[in-house]
């Protein structure tokens, strides 16, 4: 959430003193501009009002080619970037979103959610918003299709085809939020906490920009409408239109709270800044050396027949047990094999793995002299070989 520079770090550190006032000073106005909300009846005059006292909160909304927006259309479609894009879009025009998550209760209607009653699939809910939208004394629908926000800047999750199921003619919306000091959206962050960044920060400035609406073609399928207006809303805001969804991006935050939870991260999802810090040891050494060498002594049980030298130098660099030992197999780390005489009874290196050491690549590899046993070893280290010399030879057999 914080700025990398650091220009900006210590702007935001001299503004904090301000910035808590501010925050402290909105609270109070927060709550007049929720019961003023709850109190006036929908119309010109209260979207004018709470718009007014929303600037006072900092929030600017700003609208472009307001001419565009079709009163025929009964369903908007938009970008998904914070948790309040469906109140500053319904301080333009109305319009209601239903609570797709979350218990139905006061807090859902609070944040101005439109409660259906509809807790089973994706069909129940579809066929209730069709009921809603063929009643024409009802307010639009506004949909997100993303069903996640993102920070808006890289690009769309992929649309949801359940939308784009309900009427056959949608109204894309694109939104984009700007704010000084600190990102907009941050994944995560829970709704509190995102109205109290926006309280404290100066402002917010949301940019709504209406499109002509778009019509199903022929005989088009949901799933193709949707990547059409996805296509065009990507255009309008400048991204990419990715073919990543809502569950990608869940998995991915599960992957970085279980990674941040590791003892020792792989380098490639962890940065080294990031890495916990490991207690000083008594004996004088560096922790880090003292890290690396424990590490090293486990690669060391799996490949004995590999230089400790060679293992410490990429444990180095991956900072992974299991990626230096991939590099090692596959020969991506050229070594010498240690003779039986450095060692205790280390088993010989497969045919494998002593050309990839010596350097030896062609179209096709020299088959090894010495067939996978079909008998399960005894020893890790020996079926640890023996599937190496199974994938070899796989390998050669396609290369043939």
């Amino acid at each position: 959430r914080f700025p990398a520079d650091g220009f900006l770090l210590l702007a935001l550190l001299l503004y904090a003193p301000v910035g808590l006032c501010l925050l402290v000073l909105r609270l109070f106005i927060g709550v007049h501009v929720f019961l003023v909300s709850c109190a006036l009846p929908d119309s010109v005059l209260r979207r004018f009002i709470v718009r007014v006292m929303c600037s006072v909160l900092g929030l600017f909304v700003r609208q472009s080619e307001p001419q565009l927006r079709d009163v025929s259309v009964r369903v908007y479609i938009a970008n998904h970037v914070t948790q309040f894009d469906h109140n500053v879009i319904n301080l333009l025009t109305s319009c209601n979103t239903p609570a797709l998550n979350g218990a139905p209760g006061f807090i859902c209607w609070s944040r101005g959610f439109m409660e259906l009653g509809v807790t089973g699939s994706r069909a129940e809910l579809v066929d209730s918003l069709k009921v809603y939208s063929s009643h024409r004394g009802n307010p639009p629908l506004l949909l997100f299709p993303e069903e996640a926000a993102t920070n808006g800047r890289a690009g769309l999750l992929r649309f949801s085809s359940w939308p784009f199921s309900v009427v056959d003619v949608v109204q894309p919306v694109a939104l984009q939020v700007q704010r000084p000091l600190i990102t907009v959206s941050v994944a995560d962050a829970s709704w509190i906490t995102e109205l109290l960044w926006t309280f404290f920060v100066p402002f917010t400035v949301y940019q709504v920009r209406w499109m002509p609406s778009v019509p199903r073609r022929a005989e088009e399928l949901s799933e193709d409408f949707a990547l059409r207006v996805q296509e065009l809303l990507a255009m309008e805001l400048g991204v990419v239109s990715t073919r990543l969804t809502a569950a990608d991006k869940t998995e991915h935050m599960k992957r970085l709270r279980h990674t941040s939870l590791l003892p020792f991260a792989p380098a490639s999802s962890q940065p080294l800044a990031a890495r916990p810090r490991v207690p000083s040891s008594p004996t004088g050494v560096a922790p880090e050396d003292v890290r690396v060498t424990a590490m090293a002594q486990r690669v060391k049980e799996v490949l004995p027949h590999v230089p400790l030298e060679v293992i410490r130098i990429d444990l180095a660099q991956t900072s992974c047990v299991d990626t230096t030992i991939a590099n090692l197999l596959e020969g991506r780390v050229p070594f010498f094999p240690e003779s039986k005489e450095a060692g205790t009874d280390l088993p010989a290196p497969s045919t494998s793995q002593a050309a990839a050491a010596s350097g030896i690549q062609g179209s096709v590899a020299v088959p090894s002299s010495k067939p996978a046993t079909k008998q399960f070893a005894k020893s890790p280290v020996e079926r640890h070989l023996s599937l190496q010399e199974r994938k070899r030879a796989l390998y050669d057999y396609a290369r043939r």
